[in-house]
């Protein structure tokens, strides 16, 4: 990962890890606590713009790369 897309991540785990309903809910933007600031939240919209289904369009070999790295992080 760039500087920029690791610092975004480590800021978005920590936030989540604080968040009281992570638990519970389902999508972020439908919480009404907002645990990011304006600023992050939106750097985080353009980077999920990316993700999931649309990544296989966008670039299908990236897309099977992630899902790699996301099982080994898991598995961790």
């Amino acid at each position: 990962m760039c500087p920029d897309c690791q610092r975004l991540s480590d800021y978005a785990k920590q936030r989540s890890q604080k968040c009281p309903f992570m638990e519970e809910k389902t999508f972020c933007a439908n919480c009404k606590v907002h645990c990011y600031k304006p600023e992050m939240r939106e750097q985080i919209r353009q980077v999920m713009r990316f993700s999931g289904p649309r990544m296989l369009l966008y670039h299908p070999v990236l897309a099977i790369w992630h899902l790699v790295c996301s099982n080994k992080e898991k598995k961790k």
